[in-house]
């Protein structure tokens, strides 16, 4: 009991000089409280101004690129119904420009949906400007030989696809590549290690 005594003399009073405070057990609050999270309250984003003016710009460009496609597929549906006409029946040819604008509107969802993940998009883009090229020599075809003509019939299928480039470019501008974002200091370290 005795060296009990002096080892509690030595922890009150200290080896040489002021008391020190003995460590105390936790209190029951204390020790109740450690089962408990705190709350985190939920903040939303905060976005800065030049994103949100840029997404915004990304969403007009979208709605715009849709009237214009819908557009030129409504004018150039006429003079594509009117080519397949004397081969096939009235039926069949009221389908036939589908022929043309099906497979674009497939490969440019496909370029979208690249455009979205960051990937690259050659063929889609190849078979977008392949039909559009087929959708502009047609609607030539059927148009009168005079160069306003011409050029009426064949602006709707180039006005889409350049509409269509520029969405494309837009959507690439807002969500930049992965290798073009910048590194994080823990990033960089790794690199040069």
């Amino acid at each position: 009991l005795q060296t009990s005594s002096a080892e509690e003399a030595m922890h009150t009073t200290g080896p040489i000089g002021p008391p020190v405070t003995p460590l105390r057990a936790p209190s029951p609050a204390h020790v109740r409280g450690r089962g408990k999270r705190r709350r985190v309250r939920f903040r939303l984003p905060t976005m800065p101004w030049l994103h949100v003016i840029s997404l915004i710009f990304a969403a007009v460009t979208t709605v715009i690129v849709a009237m214009l496609s819908v557009l030129g597929g409504m004018i150039s549906y006429r003079p594509l119904r009117y080519l397949a006409s004397p081969s096939t029946t009235e039926s069949m040819a009221a389908w036939w420009p589908l022929l043309v604008y099906g497979p674009w509107l497939v490969a440019s969802l496909s370029v979208l949906r690249a455009a979205l993940h960051r990937r690259g998009a050659a063929h889609s883009w190849a078979v977008v400007v392949l039909f559009s090229t087929i959708a502009v020599f047609l609607c030539v075809a059927h148009a009168p030989r005079n160069a306003p003509s011409i050029a009426v019939a064949g602006l709707p299928p180039v006005a889409a696809l350049v509409s269509f480039h520029q969405l494309v470019r837009q959507i690439t501008l807002t969500s930049p590549p992965r290798h073009a974002l910048p590194r994080t200091r823990g990033e960089q370290r790794g690199m040069a290690r």
